[in-house]
């Protein structure tokens, strides 16, 4: 071999291996489960074979005795009957409603683990439609009147008539306008200057969703680095857009985003380590949950679901990962859509003093109407390059800017600093940790199997014995008139216009509705029964169903 042949020999082997290493570092800081891992993830969401249960084995799924499925059975039944009397023009109306609405035809089918869906949706089907609101209730076809806890997805921060007077006055603001798209109301010059002071960013861009926010952040990020990866954290959601959505749930393999787990040294090396990363997205919500998903009572098979926020701790890892991000040139955008304002004025750099170098934002910010928004540094939102006049990063749309939508910004915006906001949010911390801690001990003092656990007014109920019926809770606690989200007890969005007789109301119907659940034998468990074993039974039905086995 010549000396040439060695020392290329040599350089190839020094660039395989140093590929390798590189790889090995990546793979071992991908979160373990399958988020972490989506090609594996939807080969294996793919593999699920569909089937559930008959009208025997839906009560008796965890192998409780005959008089226990008999008890379920007949609070089933008692319920059903219910629902049917006291939500029949509410639940007519959905169902004829669904035939042509997709989004129904979803939601409806995953509101519960698919083996039990088919008789709940015959059976205890729920109704989609309200017809009036006011302060923290919502009122259905019926005339019933719910305590509001879905938060309408976040937007309910400061409750509903806030909302409805943000666009009654910020449409009259703008109807000599009216919808002439393409150019501005001069509200818009308001909106921008508050929105630069509150996010301490120099720019700001607007848009339709929380979801076109994020694109456009992403893409700017891409552009003024010059690289293709993005990271993501394991359960973070980010909007429906497939590059921020990989896995399960896109039908493409998003190759270019990686998903990291959180609060670990691993994913801190391949950061500072990797010249391909364009920017890191923080959801300020996995602080309640890091590296797990969004809780849904669709995916409650046992009793394992948990959440804990330690600010102190993720404070930390929020540091460490801005000084990463920054020795590594690598944009760290805060997607405050669902959370922004919330928390704080100022938001997640407010609560965990720490700034990124973009914030997207979303749904509470337009007042009641949809809107979603970018703030960032000058450098980074800049979408051409002056010495490269063709070489630019397009983003328009139709209706961003909309004159009604910025008129609705603009009074949510000057409200923000009123006294009925301010007290809103004083002591807001201490208020919502004593509300759960009373939450917890009327639970523990009824020995109810039933617990919180939250960040401030974002909570999700857990549940201290195995079961596979604890998404069962949901619809006892829509027959106390307590309005949840199609995602069940996972996510409880309470709006801060809640007063304390108010809350104490909705404490009393969580407990009468736990006690009735309890009552009809939903919560029975077999000595030795654990969540780990609950979740093998599924899994040996799971795959005797693709063998062809039942």
């Amino acid at each position: 071999m010549t000396p040439l042949a060695i020392v290329l020999a040599a350089g190839t082997a020094g660039l395989v291996a140093t590929k390798g290493r590189a790889r090995l570092a990546l793979s071992r800081a991908k979160h373990g489960s399958l988020t972490g891992h989506v090609r594996w993830g939807q080969r294996i969401a793919r593999a699920i074979a569909f089937y559930d249960y008959d009208d025997v084995r839906f009560f008796a799924a965890d192998d409780a005795p005959a008089e226990i499925a008999a008890k379920r059975r007949a609070g089933f039944d008692r319920l059903s009957a219910l629902y049917a009397a006291r939500f029949a023009k509410t639940v007519a109306a959905t169902k004829e409603l669904r035939e042509g609405l997709s989004d129904l035809q979803f939601t409806g089918r995953y509101r519960v683990p698919f083996q039990f869906s088919r008789l709940v949706r015959e059976r205890l089907a729920t109704g989609a439609f309200y017809v009036s609101s006011s302060g923290v209730t919502a009122t259905d076809l019926d005339g019933n009147v719910f305590y509001d806890l879905a938060g309408s997805y976040g937007v309910n921060l400061f409750g509903h008539d806030f909302y409805k007077e943000c666009i009654a006055e910020g449409s009259a603001r703008v109807a000599d306008l009216g919808p002439v798209l393409g150019t501005y109301h001069p509200v818009i010059a308001a909106n921008v200057a508050r929105l630069r002071t509150i996010s301490g960013m120099d720019e700001v861009s607007f848009h339709m969703s929380g979801t076109e926010a994020v694109m456009q952040a992403v893409r700017l990020a891409r552009y003024h680095t010059g690289r293709r990866r993005v990271v993501r954290f394991a359960g973070a959601y980010h909007g429906w857009w497939g590059d921020v959505q990989p896995g399960i749930g896109n039908p493409t393999p998003a190759d270019n985003t990686l998903t990291l787990s959180e609060l670990s040294d691993r994913t801190l090396h391949v950061l500072a380590t990797r010249k391909d990363i364009a920017c890191v997205l923080v959801n300020p919500l996995q602080a309640m949950h890091p590296n797990r998903g969004a809780p849904s009572d669709g995916t409650l098979i046992d009793s394992s679901r948990s959440a804990h926020v330690d600010r102190a701790a993720y404070r930390d890892w929020l540091v460490r990962l801005r000084e990463v991000c920054t020795k590594a040139n690598i944009v760290l955008i805060f997607d405050e859509v669902f959370m922004g304002f919330r928390l704080a004025k100022g938001g997640m750099a407010e609560a965990f003093g720490v700034q990124p170098d973009m914030v997207t934002y979303g749904k509470t910010l337009g007042g009641g109407l949809p809107v979603g928004a970018v703030c960032g540094r000058a450098d980074l939102m800049k979408r051409f390059r002056p010495e490269q006049p063709a070489d630019i990063c397009f983003a328009r749309g139709t209706f961003n800017a909309h004159p009604y939508v910025m008129g609705a910004m603009d009074v949510f915006l000057e409200r923000l600093d009123s006294v009925e906001v301010q007290a809103m949010y004083a002591d807001v911390d201490a208020r919502w940790d004593a509300r759960l801690a009373q939450f917890n001990a009327a639970m523990a003092a009824a020995d109810l199997p039933v617990r919180a656990a939250g960040m401030q007014t974002v909570w999700t109920i857990l549940y201290t014995l195995p079961s596979r019926y604890n998404w069962m809770l949901q619809y006892y606690a829509r027959a106390e008139g307590l309005a949840l989200s199609w995602v069940g007890t996972g996510r409880l969005i309470f709006s801060l216009n809640y007063d304390d007789a108010a809350f104490a109301e909705v404490v009393a119907r969580f407990v009468k509705a736990a006690q009735a659940c309890a009552a009809d034998g939903w919560w029975w468990s077999a000595p030795g029964t654990t969540n780990k074993l609950l979740r093998r039974q599924v899994l040996r039905e799971t795959l005797a169903r693709r063998l062809g086995r039942r």
